[in-house]
C-alpha cells in the first residue's frame, strides 16, 4: 500500500549556511557598520544565539537570519522566537530555538486535520514521525495538499514515499 511519512525536521548544514551568508551580510551592511554583532550556531542543541548592541539591529538580524534560511529551504516556522530579546549589559541578546520533530500534540492536530478531511486514509504516530498509508497516491497526493493549505505554523516535510 502506497505510504508517505510527514516529518518536521532542518537540515543542520542548511541552517549553518544561512548563519555564515547572514554573518557575511552583516559585515557589509553599512547599518551595522562598527556594531557589536555576533551570531553563535549550537548544532548539537540546534539553538542560535543573536546578539546585537540594540533592539533595531536586533529585528533587523532576526529578518536577515529568517530571509537567508527561506532561500536555503529553511522554513520560516522553523524558528520558536517566542523569547523576548533581552539586555545583557550593553548588548541585547536573543535565543532562536530551531524546532526539530514533531512534539506530541503537533502529531495528534495533523491526524486530526487527517480524519477531518474524510479521505480513507490511515494515520500512525511514529515518535516525531507521522505515517500516512492509504490504497491510492492519489489520495495520498490530495493530503500533502491539505497539510500544506492548513495554517498549523509548523514546518512540514513529506518523505519517504512508497507506491
Amino acid at each position: 500500500m502506497p505510504s508517505f511519512d510527514i516529518v518536521s525536521k532542518v537540515d543542520a548544514q542548511l541552517l549553518d549556511n544561512a548563519v555564515n551568508v547572514t554573518k557575511k551580510e552583516v559585515l557589509n551592511r553599512f547599518d551595522f557598520k562598527d556594531s557589536a554583532v555576533e551570531i553563535d550556531f549550537n548544532k548539537k542543541d540546534m539553538k542560535i544565539v543573536l546578539e546585537t548592541s540594540d533592539d533595531m539591529k536586533m529585528r533587523q538580524l532576526t529578518e536577515m537570519l529568517i530571509n537567508r534560511a527561506n532561500k536555503q529551504g529553511i522554513s520560516p516556522h522553523a524558528f520558536d522566537m517566542s523569547k523576548e530579546p533581552y539586555q545583557s549589559g550593553k548588548t541585547v541578546k536573543q535565543e532562536v530555538i530551531v524546532k526539530n520533530g514533531l512534539k506530541q500534540d503537533d502529531a495528534k492536530k495533523i491526524t486530526k486535520l487527517i480524519k477531518d478531511s474524510g479521505m480513507k486514509v490511515q494515520t500512525q504516530i511514529m515518535d516525531d514521525i507521522i505515517r500516512v498509508t492509504a490504497k491510492k497516491i492519489d489520495d495520498l497526493q490530495a493530503i500533502m495538499q491539505e497539510c500544506k493549505q492548513a495554517d498549523l505554523s509548523l514546518a512540514l516535510q513529506f518523505e519517504n514515499m512508497r507506491s
